[in-house]
């Protein structure tokens, strides 16, 4: 065990990535992706800053009728990659049905045989979040600049784009729902709609009515403790040897667009060729609006 004087956060990537790779085990992974769905059960599968949150708040709630009979998000709709870590069983009966987890992993790797919601945002704006989400927490305050954290962490790792290409040809079939970020925040009531037919839940009025104010960005912030993964960093607080974080709230502000003041232009168009090497040939989509254009078709 670590005396507690003797923990420091990172202060360059290298050491960011070094902590990270303790967040979780291989054996929970593979406990993880061991995990045989019935056709019933909600995949919510993101990268990571893209409404995952607010995606199992969303599912959660049309499955309880609202209920808020959990101490943190992640103990009723459990991270598959970091149950068994947390001593969480993913075949254990849960609060309601379908069953719903969550997941940063692609529609390649995750368990197969259920029904998956794909959210996905713009990558500046998921990129900025990220970073304030890990700043502070995995790393000391602004000791990482965002240029830092986007050429030498984001932006090689391909996780974000890896996403895309997994699920996009797949985007039509009925066991997939995929929507944008941006789409959820412009029409949430919609999205409530779209959701609740896709896991088959019945939606009456009262029930938009809860589930709709229950995600709304504000009364998410007003009870941030619920959605700031404290479960997952108490539970690898020694695995991770940081200094204990006292609030992490992944419910920031949900702002659209934040990016085009708060990431360099420099790091946009770097993450623009990105996007032009990893996308554009393999799927024919220009840029994130062009992705967001043919969802919305």
């Amino acid at each position: 065990m670590l005396n507690s004087e003797k923990r420091k956060r990172a202060t360059t990537v290298p050491e960011m990535i070094g902590y990270l790779a303790n967040l979780g085990t291989s054996e929970g992974w593979q406990a993880g992706l061991a995990y045989q769905p019935n056709p019933s059960d909600v995949f919510i599968m993101t990268p990571a800053k893209c409404g995952t949150t607010w995606m199992q708040q969303i599912v959660h709630g049309l499955r309880t009728r609202g209920s808020m009979d959990f101490d943190e998000i992640t103990q009723v709709v459990p991270w598959i990659e970091m149950a068994f870590d947390m001593g969480i069983d993913i075949r254990a009966p849960q609060a309601a049905d379908p069953h719903a987890f969550k997941t940063h992993r692609t529609l390649n790797e995750a368990p197969k045989g259920g029904k998956y919601i794909i959210v996905v945002r713009d990558p500046k704006d998921a990129l900025l979040s990220h970073y304030h989400f890990f700043n502070g927490w995995i790393f000391e305050k602004d000791s990482i600049s965002i240029e830092s954290f986007a050429r030498e962490f984001y932006m090689p790792r391909r996780a974000y784009w890896n996403h895309i290409t997994a699920f996009w040809e797949q985007r039509t079939n009925d066991n997939i729902l995929a929507l944008c970020y941006e789409g959820i925040k412009s029409n949430l009531p919609e999205t409530v709609e779209k959701v609740a037919q896709f896991i088959g839940v019945e939606l009456d009025a009262e029930l938009k009515e809860i589930v709709v104010t229950q995600s709304d960005i504000q009364f998410m912030r007003e009870h941030h403790r619920k959605f700031d993964d404290h479960l997952v960093r108490e539970a690898r607080y020694e695995a991770l040897g940081l200094p204990l974080a006292e609030h992490t709230s992944k419910v920031r502000n949900g702002l659209v667009g934040e990016s085009r003041e708060g990431v360099p232009d420099e790091v946009k168009r770097e993450m623009d060729a990105v996007w032009e090497s990893e996308i554009t040939p393999k799927l024919g989509l220009r840029s994130y609006d062009d992705l967001r254009r043919e969802l919305i078709n």
